[in-house]
């Protein structure tokens, strides 16, 4: 796995974490920076940050096109793969919009459920779509 590879999995980790612990992921990212064990990449602190300062716009694009699903319905996981792949498809410009579809997609298969990875393919597919149009 590559570098930002690993760099998105920690993130994903650390949205995780702090969902379920009901805290504040910059908190939950500040704890793991503080321990460094394991040691935290830069791109992971990134994209956390990222997510965390627009979350709520990232929150209102998944609910306005995730066909059938609110996000409370969705598996923690996948919500916070969306938010992850959605900051960096929608606001990193550095990095290919098919590496980071095809990595987030990756992620989903190897840690939600199997319908997961068809799911994160198609709203991110979309939101890459729309990209030109999305008042971000």
């Amino acid at each position: 796995m590559s570098a930002r590879g690993k760099a998105r999995r920690r993130a994903l980790d650390i949205l995780y974490e702090a969902e379920l612990r009901g805290e504040d992921a910059l908190r939950v990212l500040a704890e793991r920076l503080e321990r460094a064990e394991p040691p935290v990449n830069e791109y992971t602190s990134f994209l956390v940050e990222g997510v965390c300062r627009h979350r709520g716009r990232i929150d209102e694009l998944i609910s306005t096109y995730a066909e059938g699903w609110t996000l409370d319905r969705m598996p923690a996981v996948d919500r916070n793969l969306l938010r992850g792949g959605a900051y960096e498809l929608l606001w990193a410009d550095d990095v290919p919009e098919a590496v980071v579809i095809s990595e987030w997609v990756h992620l989903a298969a190897e840690l939600s459920t199997d319908e997961s990875p068809q799911f994160v393919n198609g709203l991110l597919a979309r939101f890459k779509q729309l990209k030109p149009s999305l008042a971000l």
